[in-house]
């Protein structure tokens, strides 16, 4: 089996039960736009490349303010009291807001036409969890409800009128979804022996940060599959020689991504990915197909394009071209993007079974342990026989937002019928 591709390990396995943290652990961390201290210019290309996948960089409006408890909650109990539609924020907004927990409809914008800003969603944030706000941030996002209680105090010589009481500065904040929980501070752990710190950098930077939006933003189920690949491993290696000479390389990865296509083809909803903003399902009539490939610096997800519309030699050859790349360092960041679904391969390493974190925003991962001789049993209860087979484990993680445990059992049954017969999946697949 080949070697190009490493797991994306981390999620707790289920049962058609979807599990979820009880913290966002990277949501509130800065853009990558500069280099960490120490960090090379040449590093933070490099994470930038591989932070930015399909999606759109988020909004990188820096913050110049955050209010006191007290100012944010009047501010916010004002604005929203005055709102009767959806909350005005750009989509880089409304999903900063979702990662850090926030709800927009209680948050005091200060951008034009009552626009809640991406500084306005990280302040809130801040203030919600007990930090300080800096000199003059009172006031600055206060203006609002300010300008609200104005409007209702009278002119000289005017009629005296009481302001309601929704304007009165409120006792209690807004409430915060319960993901916004700030993990505590670490333990001085030199206390009980030596220790050392290493900068998260790089790659491995970008990675935590992914994995940590993926595994608090999708509810993660995985099911569990074997597949009889014993006449695929006689097919491959009766072929792989005739590939080698072109300058491919016939691994099982090969054949894992050809079936995982003819699967997508099948059942386009793990070839979506969900709109939480608009609440639509949004269906990619493409096959970019991401495969995660192990570096010294770390995990990297090259994407190869209109897999289903390649043959195995073809894409035996680009994917050997592209791995090579990415452990050279050499990936350009548009490699790395527009992925549909995302396929993980650790039998070279080993394991009989794990289960992969989705590559946000995508909507499932199909992952490949190490096949291994297992006696398999044929036939019934009164004829039966039992013979050595090569079989491989295979998890499919998805996101139950948009496909069921149904679903995930179809389409793996689709990806094992074209692995355990490598003539029809020439033909069909």
């Amino acid at each position: 089996t080949g070697s190009e591709a490493a797991a994306l390990a981390g999620a707790p396995p289920a049962a058609h039960t979807p599990t979820r943290p009880a913290a966002a652990v990277a949501a509130a961390t800065p853009a990558l736009d500069r280099p960490a201290l120490g960090q090379s210019r040449s590093d933070a290309d490099e994470e930038r490349a591989v932070n930015d996948q399909s999606q759109p960089a988020p909004d990188l409006e820096q913050p110049t303010m955050a209010p006191s408890r007290t100012a944010a909650a009047a501010a916010a109990m004002t604005i929203e009291g005055q709102r009767s539609g959806p909350v005005p924020a750009s989509p880089a907004t409304r999903r900063l807001a979702r990662e850090l927990g926030v709800d927009l409809s209680a948050v005091a914008p200060t951008g034009p036409a009552g626009l809640v800003t991406a500084a306005d969603v990280r302040n809130h944030a801040a203030v919600m969890a007990g930090g300080p706000a800096p000199a003059g941030a009172e006031a600055a996002v206060a203006a609002p409800a300010l300008t609200a209680l104005k409007s209702s105090v009278p002119a000289p010589g005017g009629p005296s009128t009481p302001p309601p009481a929704a304007a009165v500065t409120p006792t209690a904040p807004p409430s915060v979804r319960p993901s916004a929980i700030t993990a505590p501070a670490l333990p001085d752990f030199a206390q009980w022996g030596p220790v050392e710190r290493l900068p998260l950098r790089s790659v491995r930077r970008a990675t935590a940060r992914r994995m940590a939006l993926a595994w608090s933003q999708i509810p993660h189920v995985s099911h569990q599959e074997q597949a009889d690949i014993t006449d695929l491993e006689r097919f491959r290696l009766k072929h792989k020689d005739a590939v080698a000479a072109v300058g491919g390389r016939l691994s099982l990865t090969v054949f894992a991504l050809k079936a995982a296509a003819a699967a997508l083809k099948a059942f386009p909803r793990f070839n979506a990915s969900l709109d939480a903003d608009t609440e639509e399902i949004v269906l990619k009539h493409y096959t970019h197909i991401g495969v995660a490939v192990d570096t010294e610096r770390g995990l990297v997800v090259p994407v190869i394009r209109d897999v289903d519309r390649k043959s195995l030699q073809q894409l035996a050859i680009e994917l050997a071209e592209v791995s090579a790349r990415v452990r050279h360092g050499r990936v350009d960041r548009e490699t790395l993007r527009g992925g549909t679904f995302t396929v993980t391969n650790i039998g070279p390493l080993g394991g009989t079974g794990f289960t992969p974190i989705i590559n946000y925003p995508e909507t499932a991962i199909l992952g490949l342990g190490r096949a291994r001789l297992q006696p398999k049993v044929e036939g019934s209860l009164d004829d039966y026989r039992v013979r050595p087979r090569l079989m491989l484990p295979l998890v499919l993680a998805f996101d139950h937002r948009v496909v069921d445990g149904a679903d995930a059992a179809r389409f793996a049954n689709r990806v094992i019928a074209c692995l355990e017969d490598p003539e029809q999946m020439l033909l069909e697949c």
